[in-house]
């Protein structure tokens, strides 16, 4: 299962973890937060961009190893997202 995407090819067979996530910043700290949050605290913070997280790294490893996607807008998170989706659907 390979997914085309803006950054190069990305096999999807190997992902042990897949989330979206909202870059914030805030009192001079970059922190990737989860959408849910950022909808909470979005007047507190300053939105940077959101991003979809391709995790590949083996439980209890401490190396990571990430694929990232950027977005500028969360309805572009959400359609890369839904392409993502129809690789796990039968």
């Amino acid at each position: 299962m390979i997914y085309k995407s803006k950054i190069g090819d990305i096999d999807l067979a190997k992902l042990t973890r897949l989330y979206p996530a909202a870059v914030v910043e805030m009192q001079g700290e970059v922190a990737e937060m989860s959408l849910e949050w950022i909808e909470m605290n979005e007047d507190k913070v300053n939105l940077k961009e959101y991003i979809l997280v391709f995790d590949f790294t083996p439980l209890k490893e401490e190396i990571k190893d990430k694929k990232v996607l950027h977005f500028e807008t969360k309805d572009e998170l959400i359609q890369t997202m839904t392409e993502v989706a129809q690789f796990f659907q039968d």
